[in-house]
């Protein structure tokens, strides 16, 4: 086996453990259209967000704000009653729409076989993993995603 091979075994092996720097495109919160129930929205993060209501009056609040107020606006909206046994689907969903087609489908399709890890600091233990401790929903949606392409 020559070096390159060897280079590129180990590389397939390794983890990206945050969604930061080159691999900030694996993030909700990076410009990506996607649809909830016939609106558009800028990000997944947007559009998950708003997903955790029914009302639609509190999802037009989602339209005109960052990433980072969607997710705040997130914690205020009145929670559907059937939130957590959807919110998984619902995010499948719309990492699906994220990485059909484009540069986000071949960004995610060079990850190889690479581990994918949302790790964070500021104790996302369900989505991610912070200090070692989460179940890594959102990397495994990612990697599940990855495979299917």
């Amino acid at each position: 086996m020559n070096g390159k091979n060897i280079l590129q075994q180990k590389e397939s092996h390794m983890a990206i453990e945050e969604f930061q720097g080159q691999f900030r495109f694996l993030s909700n919160f990076v410009p990506a259209s996607v649809m909830l129930d016939g609106v558009r929205y800028a990000t997944v993060e947007h559009a998950f967000q708003a997903a955790k209501t029914l009302d639609p009056k509190e999802r037009e609040l989602f339209q005109n704000i960052n990433p980072a107020e969607a997710k705040k606006r997130g914690r205020q909206v009145k929670i559907r009653e059937d939130w957590e046994k959807v919110k998984i689907s619902v995010m499948r969903d719309l990492l699906k729409q994220k990485f059909s087609k484009g540069m986000y489908k071949e960004k995610l399709v060079a990850t190889g076989n690479q581990e994918l890890v949302e790790g964070n600091y500021w104790g996302d233990v369900f989505w991610g993993v912070c200090r070692g401790e989460g179940q890594n929903n959102l990397g495994k949606l990612l990697m599940e995603i990855r495979d299917s392409l």
